[in-house]
């Protein structure tokens, strides 16, 4: 088993109605947008796509219709992690029962675990499955780091395949390439630090900014691994204002806000994360005219 997901996964924005109750034929339509604009898979119910508001059932109701609509054609990976290792094992479990292709496990959030308490976590909840297992590190979201030690001693678990990593430290990526074996691939969790990542040996990126320029950021990764270093250098450079604009504000705030701009009618937010105000709004289609998509 490899951690082979295809080099561009979207984080895909959970769409919500009018009354923020779940959008499910947005969610297929805007799943197979993804598909045909360059992304390899998607990952369901991930931060991006507001976990922490979505109620289990809604996360199942959410996998059931992206397998629907986009299985067999791009890979589909299920955000099955949390604070909670039982509740985190439970739905993992029902995900694979849904088809899902894999499942992403972020480092439990508020309660802090140690670096071994992290280890029993991802141990217990990867041996309750057959599917294969990213592990998601972004201390800017959970409070706690897993460290590259750590991870090398996961991945002599057999499912334990592929690890995102947003900590946002070059350093600490480059490490994880050192100790890991070659089965386990390292995705860019920050869409800003894809070349750099890559450059360090990682495969590809788990992105935000692919809701809008997926083949982009493709043709990106596409120069960079043909040996176009120049090229793959003016992309990242010429896309890196709307990377950093989809951060604005708390993702997925921007992102949403852009989608809606460009036609795909996703929703707001759900509380505790509000829309952008006015001058945020400017900003965003500013930037999204910028690169050409309004």
């Amino acid at each position: 088993m490899t951690g082979d997901f295809g080099r561009v996964l979207t984080a895909m924005v959970t769409p919500f109605g009018k009354n923020l109750e779940l959008n499910l034929p947005m969610a297929k339509r805007l799943a197979r947008h993804l598909v045909d604009t360059g992304s390899d898979g998607v990952v369901v119910a991930g931060t991006t796509g507001e976990s922490p508001t979505l109620s289990k059932d809604e996360k199942l109701e959410l996998f059931r219709t992206v397998v629907d609509e986009v299985g067999g054609d791009a890979v589909v990976v299920a955000g099955t992690g949390s604070y909670s290792t039982a509740d985190s094992i439970t739905l993992t479990k029902a995900a694979e029962k849904l088809g899902v292709d894999a499942v992403m496990l972020v480092c439990p959030y508020y309660n802090k675990p140690s670096q071994e308490g992290l280890y029993q976590h991802f141990r217990a909840i990867a041996e309750s499955t057959d599917l294969p297992v990213m592990l998601y590190n972004i201390p800017g979201r959970t409070g706690v780091n897993l460290l590259p030690q750590t991870v090398a001693r996961l991945a002599e678990i057999d499912n334990i395949v592929a690890v995102k990593e947003a900590s946002g430290n070059l350093d600490q990526a480059t490490e994880l390439r050192r100790v890991l074996p070659e089965k386990v691939s390292i995705y860019s969790g920050d869409d800003s630090l894809t070349l750099p990542l890559l450059a360090v040996g990682a495969k590809g990126v788990v992105s935000v900014a692919a809701h809008l320029v997926g083949a982009k950021i493709q043709e990106m990764i596409d120069a960079f691994t043909s040996g176009n270093v120049t090229l793959a250098g003016k992309l990242h450079r010429s896309l890196f204002p709307l990377f950093k604009g989809m951060f604005i504000t708390t993702n997925p705030v921007p992102v949403k806000a852009a989608l809606g701009m460009v036609g795909l009618a996703v929703g707001s937010p759900r509380p505790p994360l509000v829309n952008l105000n006015e001058r945020e709004k400017e900003k965003l289609r500013v930037l999204l005219q910028e690169a050409q998509l309004l």
